[in-house]
């Protein structure tokens, strides 16, 4: 793999964390479920996981590029492993409304895993690396569009947030915008 196709892949996965953003952000305006705080820092980590793939279209596919998404994917799979234990109890019916029978905290856990492994796999070609490649190549409009997309959700989700808590802590169980409620 040279550094042109994982450039490719760099701006695929950031198409899919837009993706995975954007489907967390359509669950909250349509459903009108609003996220708690745990929800709101795995959005936070998925934005997070985007640096990398982001340094590698702008400065070319670098290992620390790669290492900076692995991290951010452990800690992420770590706080969705937590909620998915908050509720794991027969009985217990979940925060917020399920996806083909998983609740967002568990579809997050499945994406951190599989971020996991697949940061790993590209890390496995080292052709991706070879400095004689030529730097400073300026990305194709398919990757400036993934990472110009994630920004702007990222920007919108930040806006989502201020709006729901306000300038103090978040509520365990959101119900109103509180910065929106305080206007009114």
């Amino acid at each position: 793999m040279n550094d042109t196709q994982a450039v490719t892949l760099n701006a695929l996965a950031l198409y899919g964390l837009a993706l995975l953003l954007a489907a967390a952000f359509a669950a909250q305006l349509l459903l009108h479920e609003l996220p708690c705080p745990l929800c709101l820092l795995q959005r936070t980590l998925f934005a997070l996981l985007a640096i990398g793939p982001i340094l590698n279209i702008r400065f070319g596919p670098r290992p620390s590029h790669y290492a900076l998404s692995l991290l951010t994917a452990v800690l992420g799979a770590t706080v969705s492993t937590r909620q998915v234990l908050l509720h794991i109890l027969p009985g217990d019916a979940g925060y917020g409304s399920a996806l083909l029978g998983y609740h967002y905290y568990t579809w997050a856990l499945i994406g951190f895993i599989a971020a996991i492994v697949l940061l790993a796999a590209m890390l496995l070609f080292d052709r991706q690396f070879d400095h004689r490649a030529m730097p400073g190549a300026s990305p194709g409009k398919f990757a400036q569009g993934a990472v110009w997309l994630v920004i702007g959700l990222t920007a919108l989700n930040v806006l989502s947030t201020l709006l729901e808590c306000g300038f103090g802590a978040c509520a365990d169980n959101p119900v109103v915008y509180e910065l929106l409620k305080s206007a009114s």
